[in-house]
Parts: structure tokens; sequence; C-alpha cells
């Protein structure tokens, strides 16, 4: 696997794993370990910062071997999610932040004026954003363009288990943006990761496919394989697709062809 660079950091893995929903924490920790993942995302408005115990969902975490990516779930304004940046980044000491300003509750799309509003003052007050949006290359070519770190279209919607629903939006976007495309939202099973980086993405951000599987470990390990062989499958470069048959043997010598007949 060839590294993933977003920003100024390089990670070996392309999986990004949330870190909510899962049946124990010690489950949340094996499958961290199982997926290969590097980043794992934290809710930041779902957990008390101030909670020492051992049961706090940071303190399970190990930050030598994760590096953990806040998130502004939970937030429906571009004011309360800078906010919860502004709070991330005093509790954990890291300017990076995974953007999501949510429309409503029962689609969790984002709010694309809001979260472009959101993303502007970020950035300029020094954070790296990972903004979770729709899967609209117009709205992800903005994003790039005004310098977000990287664009996270869903490929459906928030634990909808639904797969890539729009594949050649996500194509599109592959090929105007110039900055990482991490899918984000929707991945079901682990066809549904090989088919995101078959499209070209350069890595998928899941949560609910795993936390909520039958065997989540079995299901996290499925997903680290998956998505490499999406990610080696995208680089190999598929055969173009055709209508009609293609002989993969040449009929030339073919024996009783009339070639050697006399």
């Amino acid at each position: 696997m060839d590294d993933l660079k977003i920003a100024d950091r390089t990670f070996k893995s392309r999986l990004i794993l949330g870190s909510a929903r899962f049946p124990n924490p010690q489950i949340m920790i094996d499958c961290l370990d199982a997926s290969g993942a590097e980043i794992v995302t934290v809710a930041i408005r779902r957990i008390n910062l101030e909670d020492t115990e051992d049961e706090n969902i940071l303190n399970l975490i190990d930050r030598k071997k994760f590096m953990v990516l806040p998130n502004t779930a939970g937030c429906y304004t571009a004011k309360e999610a800078v906010l919860t940046a502004h709070l991330a980044r005093e509790a954990l000491g890291t300017n990076w932040i995974k953007l999501e300003v949510i429309g409503d509750d029962e689609t969790l799309f984002p709010d694309v004026p809001e979260l472009l509003k959101a993303s502007e003052e970020l950035i300029h007050q020094g954070f790296v954003v990972l903004p979770y949006c729709n899967d609209d290359p117009i709205t992800c070519k903005k994003l790039a363009d005004m310098g977000c770190a990287a664009v996270m279209p869903l490929g459906a919607p928030i634990g909808s288990g639904m797969g890539i629903r729009n594949p050649y939006n996500l194509m599109i976007i592959r090929d105007i943006v110039d900055v990482p495309l991490i899918v984000d939202a929707g991945v079901g099973t682990a066809s549904d990761v090989a088919v995101a980086m078959e499209l070209g993405a350069d890595g998928v951000l899941l949560n609910t496919a795993v936390a909520q599987a039958k065997h989540p470990i079995e299901m996290a390990r499925a997903m680290r394989l998956a998505l490499e062989a999406g990610r080696l499958a995208y680089r190999a470069g598929r055969i173009p697709r055709k209508l009609y048959a293609t002989a993969s043997s040449p009929f030339e010598g073919i024996i009783g062809s009339g070639a050697d007949e006399k």
C-alpha cells in the first residue's frame, strides 16, 4: 500500500474508523487494531472533556498508536461548529478537525452554506479542515479551493449502509479536486469500500458498518482487506467495459480451424 498524505502528515493506512456505537469499549479497541486504521474520529460534543475516568473514550485510545481526529458531529450551525473546533483544539492539542455541520435530524445531510462558512473561518484560524459534505462536485471544488486539507463526500446517508449511491459524482470529484478524497458515510460492507477505492478515493471513513456488524472485529478486518484490494485495483487500471465478448485466447493455431489443413 502506498502512503496517504493529508496536509503535513503521512499515514500508512487509508482507513479511518469512528469510535461510536460499539457494543463495548474493548470491542472498539480490538476493531481499531483489526482495521489497521491510524486515525480514529471522536465526537467532541458527545464526550465529557473534563472526565478523567478510565472509561472515557479519550483515555481508552492509545495516542501513540492512533491519531485522534475530533469531529463536530451534532452541530447545526457554523457558529456551533467553530466553537466545538476550538474546544477540541484546547482539550486535545490538535488543530485538525473533521468538520460536520448538519442540516436536519432526519437525513443528516450537510448544511452546505453553513459548512462553507465554517470551513472558511476555521481555515483562517489555522485549522486543518476535513469537511463532511454532499457528493456534489461543485461543493467539493469550493471546499478544496478555499484550502480544506481533504474533501469527505458521503457515499450514502450516515448509518444507512446503502453503499456508494452516486459513483459518477465521486469520479467527477476525483477528477476536479487536487486534495485527498475520503468517502465518508453510508458504507455497509466490505464491497462498498472496494468500490469506493476503485473509483479513485484516497481513503474511506466508516463507523456503523463495523460497530453494528454481527461480528465487528471480523468486519473491521474485512474492511481493511477490501480497502487494500480496491486501492491496488485502482492503481493497476481496470480493462475497458465492452458490450460484446473478447476471447482471452487467440484463434490462430486452434486445432481443426483449417489453418493446417491441406
